[in-house]
């Protein structure tokens, strides 16, 4: 009875199409999240679902008649002939294709997708293990559709299982900037450096490591969504959920459990299982988000929405709140 309210409230601000003045107002502030992903193998009693499968069926409806209303309107793109150029060559550029178990995976940056690939190696016989150590090249024994001819593309979108993994945007947003920013030199010296240069009066000779996360926030919201990154480019424009019809769309906030979904569905041997998180990963919490939001000015979160609010609107994730109460917590 507690979840009814809240999920209903926000199913009805995602079909009012008013979200964008909903934030300017900081109306969705009052609004409570989407009910937690519950654990797999959940059990039935007395032939009645449990209170956690009926939280999922109501977050999986709302996602699903989202994306329906959305992509149902006259102006969204049927399929990917409709899109424009460059767009179309975003998402076959991140469909990866698997002839032999007929599956199209869109693989999205910052959710698990590492896994996912060496997952399709294993699949096609490129990597013996998925628990094998090392680098993962993310281009080499990987097939992507974007590499084959409009007919074989066509045929393949249109037979085969579609599905692609989803996560709470500003949750995305950072973990790329923790990895980019304070793991990998070569991203600290291509965006880094040119990011402390636009946004710090006294930028001195900074080697691109000490972005402050503000500073990665304000370089987002003046780029062109269509020429990010593909580590912070929203999911929508990786993806393009209304020209790509998706028979699944798990979420990294039940990733076991949507994976072994997934890997059922195409038939993957019984051996074939989705990996564990390596002992080195170091995961973003809620507390760590929190502390990241509510140390960022609230204008500067606002303003950036409207980029990311097909994410948070087609895959049903709460705006974030950064209210003086919550931020007091």
């Amino acid at each position: 009875a507690a979840l009814l309210p809240s999920m209903l409230m926000f199913g009805v601000i995602l079909a009012s199409s008013g979200l964008l003045l909903m934030i300017e107002r900081g109306i969705l502030a009052q609004v409570g999240p989407p009910p937690p992903h519950p654990p797999a193998g959940l059990s039935r009693r007395d032939g009645r679902d449990s209170p956690a499968e009926l939280e999922l069926e109501v977050l999986r409806d709302t996602r699903n008649r989202t994306i329906r209303a959305l992509c149902g309107q006259r102006s969204m793109p049927r399929g990917v002939w409709e899109l424009p150029p460059g767009q179309r060559r975003t998402v076959l550029r991140h469909l990866l294709v698997s002839d032999k178990y007929r599956f199209l995976y869109c693989y999205v940056p910052k959710v698990a997708c590492s896994n996912w690939k060496r997952i399709l190696k294993v699949l096609d016989g490129a990597l013996e293990s998925v628990d094998v150590r090392g680098k993962m090249d993310h281009k080499s024994d990987l097939v992507f559709l974007g590499d084959m001819k409009p007919e074989e593309i066509s045929y393949r979108l249109k037979h085969y299982y579609k599905f692609l993994f989803v996560r709470n945007p500003m949750e995305r947003l950072l973990s790329a900037y923790r990895n980019k920013f304070g793991e990998i030199k070569e991203y600290q010296q291509k965006y880094g450096v040119e990011i402390i240069r636009r946004y710090r009066k006294n930028a001195g000779n900074s080697a691109g490591d000490d972005v402050t996360f503000s500073e990665f926030l304000q370089y987002l919201l003046d780029e062109d969504v269509e020429r990010m990154n593909e580590h912070w480019m929203p999911i929508y424009n990786l993806c393009q959920p209304c020209a790509v019809r998706y028979d699944f769309i798990g979420s990294y906030e039940r990733l076991h459990a949507d994976a072994a979904h997934v890997l059922e569905r195409i038939q993957a041997p019984s051996s074939v299982r989705f990996p564990e998180r390596q002992a080195w990963y170091k995961p973003v919490t809620a507390e760590t988000l929190h502390y990241h939001l509510c140390s960022t000015q609230r204008r500067l979160i606002r303003d950036l929405l409207p980029k990311y609010i097909l994410d948070f609107s087609l895959f049903a994730y709460p705006l974030p709140n950064v209210t003086a109460e919550f931020c007091r917590q």
